[in-house]
């Protein structure tokens, strides 16, 4: 009689426990993590004692070295031994300062990972030359790879560059095309710039109703003490004096209606 081999279901009980003294060593990191910002004088030498003894630990454990890496990580972040890494809002901070050399170091690395914002940031940069000679042509390259990923800021900024013929040639179907979709997503001056659009009949013919509706919204959404606020109902209003009152009337629903996408 033949002898078959057992079949074995589930773990064994070494790699079950093995798994339990992770999961304690990772309790205990993310508990001294905690306790960390609450320490004084040596505890930068202390906890940094205890990351190295506990990355020896993670690299003997094979398997479970890139969990209890993680959680070293977020330890060593946490009492200030490595900075968490870079993001778009760092970036966009130090514009705001004139840190353009900031920008660019924390921008590019982030952009050519294909970080929508980065990449929108950078366009910025190279369409304004901040930092660096200004290049249009790097600008619309930035601009509509982020335009591409629906970054609402690059598709306006890409929408201007075709209505000025900065870096592509004059276009103004395609700018009315980027605004649109800057202006779906409740960006307020793509709003305004998409109903001037439709008012001179940049894309075909004029469309005041379109222009009125575009001219409510970007109303609605530009804040109170903003001038581009008092442009957007002026030009509005100037509008409603070339067309009838049924005309009014459904641009005023098509503005009640509308929803961001």
């Amino acid at each position: 009689m033949s002898v078959l081999p057992r079949l074995r279901f589930g773990r064994d009980r070494e790699t079950e426990a093995l798994e339990r003294r992770v999961s304690t060593l990772q309790t205990a990191l993310k508990q001294c993590a905690e306790v960390a910002g609450r320490w004084t004088g040596f505890r930068r030498e202390v906890t940094a004692a205890v990351a190295v003894l506990m990355l020896a630990l993670g690299f003997a454990l094979g398997v479970y070295r890139e969990p209890i890496q993680q959680s070293i990580t977020g330890l060593a972040q946490a009492i200030g031994l490595a900075s968490p890494a870079p993001n778009a809002d760092a970036a966009y901070a130090a514009y705001r300062k004139g840190d353009y050399a900031t920008v660019l170091r924390l921008a590019r690395p982030l952009a050519a990972e294909g970080d929508a914002r980065a990449q929108s940031m950078l366009g910025l940069v190279y369409y304004r030359g901040r930092g660096m000679a200004q290049d249009h042509n790097e600008a619309v390259k930035w601009f509509r790879r982020a335009a591409d990923q629906g970054d609402a800021a690059a598709q306006f900024n890409l929408g201007v560059m075709f209505s000025e013929g900065q870096g592509v040639p004059q276009d103004y179907a395609e700018a009315a095309k980027w605004y649109r979709l800057a202006a779906d997503q409740g960006d307020a001056q793509a709003q305004y710039n998409l109903g001037l659009s439709y008012a001179r009949g940049e894309a075909g013919q004029a469309d005041n109703v379109s222009a009125y509706m575009w001219f409510n919204l970007a109303a609605a959404h530009f804040p109170a003490s903003d001038t581009r606020r008092s442009a957007a109902v002026t030009s509005r209003d100037l509008l409603a004096n070339k067309m009838t009152p049924d005309q009014i009337a459904e641009a005023q629903k098509r503005a009640r209606e509308w929803k961001p996408k």
